[in-house]
């Protein structure tokens, strides 16, 4: 176990070391890219992405019935 957080921690330094020793290039190379990460799963989620389950039914229930009949009756399904 000890051997375990060592090893956590020795990945836990080498990250934040290499970070703070980084020049301004690489820093604002590293806001734009959190930024892009950001604007792809959270703005892109909220807008394209709805989810339609939650919309459609109330609860767990009614939602796994409904997804099971789309699995078992697809009109894409190969008998």
């Amino acid at each position: 176990m000890k051997s375990a957080n060592l090893i956590i921690s020795g990945f836990f330094r080498l990250y934040t070391d290499g970070f703070r020793n980084l020049s301004s290039w690489g820093k604002k190379l590293w806001i734009i890219i959190l930024i892009k990460l950001f604007i792809m799963f959270v703005i892109l989620k909220i807008f394209f992405f709805p989810d339609i389950l939650k919309k459609k039914f109330d609860n767990d229930k009614q939602r796994s019935e409904y997804v099971l009949d789309q699995i078992i009756n697809s009109p894409n399904s190969h008998d």
